[in-house]
């Protein structure tokens, strides 16, 4: 298990999007997040205190966690001082990124010296079936994307908190580094083989209640031509019976994807529901999930309603308005 509370390494993340690991932690289990260290010319700020790593053991900290998702998930040569030296005041380190720790020679050996502990929370633990197909009782849902990094995962953790508020039973089941991160479980589903990717979902989310949710991260996006591999797996081995459109309107283009403008909401419908209905048959579209962090409230509930009126279907921003609207639609089904 890693030992919590959390000191939040940012390093010299260019932007908040890139410490979306971090934020998670932040907004979701903000108990575990004591503060922030920053290298010189980070571009993300998450409004904690900003702490050494002396200020940050006598906090109580206990772990350090590299709270950025950059590109290729590579561990920087400049964030290296800083990592030695945690080890070396007793820190353990945790990450999520492809690069794992346990592979860099230099932080493996001061970890054994010092008798810490070095977490890869991206190294699959299990071995995961090929998928089969095969119908499960309980229910599932699934939030899918125009891109990535658009709220997939803050949409079914927003959902579960309503859900559990309202009584019914409901699973987040984590499928990326910040998921597993905030929740201690899941599939690492992108460091999975891929013959096994589906699979892996099948055994995330197993038979259940007649009247159990399980709410699936969603991860990439079948528009994105780097990551959307991972979109698939979820859609066929997650077997949604319900899907939530999940957006953000103020996208000029694809993440990391200068070249390629995203797709409408429309499009993202007309090409999902067909390959979801391959599983499952059954599958409906049931709301759109909007993040509008980066509008005024006016703005933002006036695209609301604005998509609710072309879309049939509600829509809401589940972090910033409440998940009521999505929680409802799922009921129904």
């Amino acid at each position: 298990m890693i030992e919590t509370p959390y000191l939040l390494f940012l390093g010299d993340a260019p932007d908040m999007l890139a410490a979306k690991v971090a934020i998670g932690i932040r907004d979701w289990r903000p108990e575990n997040a004591v503060g922030q260290l920053r290298l010189p010319g980070c571009g993300a700020d998450l409004g904690l205190p900003e702490m050494t790593l002396a200020e940050a053991k006598a906090a109580g900290v206990k772990t350090v966690v590299i709270g950025v998702a950059n590109r290729g998930g590579v561990i920087s040569q400049e964030w290296k001082k800083v990592l030695v030296a945690a080890l070396e005041e007793g820190f353990d380190l945790a990450s999520g990124l492809h690069n794992l720790l346990r592979e860099e020679a230099d932080l493996r050996a001061v970890a054994e010296a010092t008798g810490r502990k070095l977490h890869d929370v991206r190294v699959p633990s299990v071995k995961y079936p090929i998928a089969d197909g095969k119908k499960r009782t309980g229910k599932r849902c699934l939030a899918v994307g125009t891109d990535c990094s658009v709220g997939k995962m803050y949409t079914a953790m927003a959902m579960e908190r309503e859900m559990h508020a309202k009584g019914m039973k409901a699973t987040f089941r984590a499928t990326g580094q910040t998921g597993i991160l905030i929740t201690g479980d899941g599939v690492p589903l992108d460091a999975v083989i891929a013959d096994f990717m589906a699979g892996s979902v099948e055994w995330l989310t197993p038979d259940n209640d007649p009247d159990h949710w399980d709410l699936i991260e969603g991860q990439g996006s079948l528009f994105h031509v780097s990551f959307s591999g991972v979109t698939m797996a979820l859609i066929h081995g997650g077997q949604p019976d319900a899907l939530i459109l999940s957006h953000e309107p103020t996208r000029v283009h694809m993440r990391g994807l200068p070249e390629y403008t995203p797709p409408t909401l429309e499009a993202l419908r007309d090409m999902v529901l067909p390959i979801a209905r391959i599983a499952n048959p059954a599958c409906q579209v049931v709301g759109v999930s909007v993040n509008t962090q980066h509008m005024t409230e006016d703005a933002a509930r006036a695209y609301l309603a604005k998509v609710e009126t072309e879309m049939g279907l509600p829509a809401t921003d589940p972090y910033r308005f409440g998940a009521e609207k999505l929680v409802a639609a799922l009921a129904a089904i």
